[in-house]
Parts: structure tokens; C-alpha cells; sequence
């Protein structure tokens, strides 16, 4: 089966590099989500991906051990960087191109992110992988995602998580929480769903980017979101109101 989408943007955390690891980058995740990618690419979507890198720095936490919260962020867009070549690396090694451009200009290990150019890439085939957030301390790397799936006109945003989609509660703690299938943004925002940020969410609400929220560890859920699936829970300007 096909892609339905053209062009999509993945987020992914960088906890999820961490595999079983309390921290760090674990070397067998990171192949398993290069195998999955590699996947996706074959079945002909676009694909670009902005990761975080919580798994080695998070600058708020870094706030509250007493650095100043600008520096924190700096090195919280660092650590995206750093996640972003141990993912290129993987992905490199499906022989698929790979391009990593961050938001921080750093010339001496990858491109600086420019918008046509990433277009370009994307449109020759290479998966390119937005690292550094947006280059701004106080935006999270949900806002980057947003921001930059608007930028390049993705079809859709995946929101890759360690849950299959949106719960009403957290679902590792509530027995009732219930998942739903659809779901407006102005009720995520309202219920204060923990989806994404609510500056990352608004932007996708206004411009009417979908968003779809899946358990990127579930075999094969990827290529299924990219072929149109019902994976995970979709959010979208279509669902009804609670």
C-alpha cells in the first residue's frame, strides 16, 4: 500500500531514544526507529523529523538547579543535535540520505536549517531531521514541530509517544481513562490533555494541521499512519466538542 500522505513531520521525544536506559541514547532503539523510517521512506512518503533531547538535558531542569534559564535551553538544543547525528547515523545505514539542519548554526557538522532548502531535500527524496527546537530559549521542541510542519506544508504531524493515542487520563494510573479516536483541538486545550504544549497546539489548530498521536514502539505503526490508518488518536478541527 502507498502513503496517503505526502509530506509528513514526526515528532519524536528524546526519551524515546533511551530505550530501557534511565538516560542517554541507547545504540538498539535508535536502529529500531531507523528501520522504522526506512519503512516509511519505502512506501514513498516525505518524511522529516524533529527530536528532542530530554534524554540528556532538559533545560528546565537545569533552571532549577540554578543555571539561567536561557543557557539551559541553549543546552537543551545541544543535546537535540546530538540526538540528531546518532539518528542520521542510523538512518544512513538503510543508504537512505540524510540530512540533519539546525535551527543553531553549527557549520562544521551540519547544514544550517533554511526553509526552501529543507523543501528541496525533502523533494529529492532525503529525510531531513530539524534539530536545535526553533533556535529561541522558551519554545519546546512540540512548538519546533509545529512550527516547522507548517513551514514545510507537511500533510500531517505525528506526535510519536509511549501510549497508542489520547487518553481522557493517564492511563497508567486511571483504570477509567478511556482513548479517543478523534478529538478536537479546543477540547484537548480544554481538558488539558497532555498531547502537546498548548503554544505547539494552537498553531496547528489555527493552521489546521493535523495531528495524529500513536505508540511509535508498536510494530509496524508508523507505515500504518502513513498509509492512512486509524492509529492512535487523531486530532483535528472535524471531531465534535465534548
Amino acid at each position: 500500500m502507498s502513503a496517503a500522505y505526502r509530506r509528513v513531520l514526526l515528532k519524536l521525544s528524546g526519551e524515546a531514544l533511551m530505550g530501557k536506559r534511565a538516560q542517554g541514547i541507547d545504540t538498539q532503539t535508535v536502529r529500531k526507529l531507523a528501520d522504522d523510517m526506512a519503512a516509511a521512506v519505502a512506501v514513498g512518503a516525505q518524511i522529516a523529523v524533529v527530536i528532542g533531547g530530554g534524554n540528556l538535558v532538559r533545560g528546565k531542569g537545569l533552571e532549577g538547579a540554578g543555571i539561567e534559564r536561557v543557557t539551559a535551553d541553549h543546552m537543551g538544543m545541544l543535546a537535540t543535535l546530538i540526538n540528531a547525528l546518532a539518528l542520521q547515523d542510523a538512518i544512513e545505514q538503510h543508504d537512505i540520505n540524510c540530512r540533519v539542519m539546525s535551527a543553531i548554526p553549527v557549520p562544521q557538522i551540519c547544514e544550517s536549517y533554511i526553509r526552501r532548502r529543507a523543501m528541496r531535500h525533502l523533494e529529492k527524496g532525503r529525510l531531513v531531521i530539524f534539530a536545535a527546537g526553533t533556535g529561541s530559549p522558551f519554545f519546546t521542541t512540540d512548538s519546533a514541530a509545529s512550527l516547522r510542519a507548517v513551514e514545510i506544508d507537511a500533510d500531517i504531524l505525528f506526535k510519536a509517544t509511549k501510549v497508542d493515542g489520547v487518553y481522557s487520563g493517564d492511563p497508567m494510573t486511571d483504570a477509567d481513562a478511556q482513548r479517543f479516536e478523534q478529538i478536537h483541538y479546543d477540547e484537548v486545550l480544554t481538558r488539558k490533555l497532555e498531547v502537546m504544549d498548548s503554544t505547539a497546539l494552537v498553531l496547528c489548530r489555527d493552521h489546521r494541521m493535523l495531528v495524529r498521536v500513536f505508540n511509535v514502539f508498536e510494530p509496524g505503526a508508523l507505515v500504518r499512519a502513513i498509509q492512512g490508518e486509524a492509529v492512535g488518536t487523531l486530532v483535528d478541527s472535524e471531531a465534535a466538542h465534548a
